[in-house]
């Protein structure tokens, strides 16, 4: 696994109103409890890598992307309330992805290895669900929907046993992509 020194570099400033006004939070690394610097939050700017947002504390909840960029308006534009909670720098990687997905909990039924993006494990694999998987190298986001499309999971190298043990019962998977340098 190979990661570069640009983690070091990763920033990202949250701002309590929209179009980059009122208090605002500069972070460069994860914080697990954001409330006591900020009590809402409708704008930020990632000005270098990614960024996972979580709508509660300590990583949990809803989670959404940031990569580089302005987001003058980003709670109305992606849907969410004002109850950024959390964040986690994704850090940039540069080696080979590889993904073991199940279709049942504790890595049971049927075994898919990826190592690039799909945009549907029901037409690739006629897989109707996952429900366990094993990040053996790089950072994925796994969706709800096929081609990228609803919630979605931050998954960094490790055992996931059990989706629904981590608060996702109910949702299925349907598509996977690397986080790729040409994120940053």
């Amino acid at each position: 696994m190979t990661s570069t020194g640009m983690n070091m570099m990763s920033r990202i400033i949250f701002y309590e109103d929209r179009n980059f006004q009122g208090r605002s939070y500069d972070c460069m690394s994860d914080c697990p409890d954001m409330s006591s610097y900020l009590s809402r939050c409708h704008s930020c700017r990632v000005e270098r890598g990614c960024f996972m947002v979580y709508d509660r504390t300590n990583y949990m909840g809803n989670q959404y992307f940031m990569r580089r960029g302005e987001y003058a308006d980003y709670m109305s534009m992606m849907g969410m309330s004002d109850s950024i909670r959390s964040c986690r720098m994704i850090p940039m990687y540069r080696g080979s992805y590889r993904m073991r997905m199940y279709e049942r909990e504790n890595f049971g039924g049927q075994m898919y290895e990826l190592m690039d993006d799909c945009d549907n494990i029901m037409d690739r694999y006629r897989m109707s669900n996952c429900m366990s998987c094993n990040v053996m190298d790089g950072h994925w986001l796994m969706y709800e929907h096929p081609h990228y499309r609803g919630r979605m999971m931050y998954m960094r190298p490790g055992e996931y046993r059990s989706f629904m043990n981590m608060g996702w019962s109910g949702m299925r998977f349907m598509s996977m992509r690397r986080i790729t340098d040409s994120f940053y």
